[in-house]
């Protein structure tokens, strides 16, 4: 379970909440008007390995696998329009 600080109090005690974390603790959450606001984690370098942090992600709910196999599928583009890409490029330079 996380530790839980209100803004006030994390503002004056960051120096230890940091060392906390640093030493082993776990995620301290910052609230604001009573309400989680803010979770501080130690920092965990991200793996090179694309499947690796493919999983990762996975067991956090950040991303899925796609139910059917990617390659399967057929790219569409998105417009039908000859041009798009060098209409929206030059919109976005003016």
């Amino acid at each position: 379970m996380s530790d839980q600080y209100s803004l006030y109090e994390a503002k004056a005690q960051l120096s230890r909440i940091v060392r906390q974390i640093r030493e082993g603790g776990g995620p301290v959450v910052i609230t604001v008007h009573g309400e989680p606001a803010v979770e501080i984690r130690a920092y965990q370098p991200l793996s090179n390995d694309l499947e690796a942090r493919w999983t990762e992600l996975e067991s956090r709910g950040v991303i899925g696998r796609p139910a059917s196999n990617p390659q399967d599928a057929a790219w569409k583009p998105s417009s039908r329009r000859p041009g798009a890409l060098k209409r929206f490029l030059a919109d976005r330079d003016k």
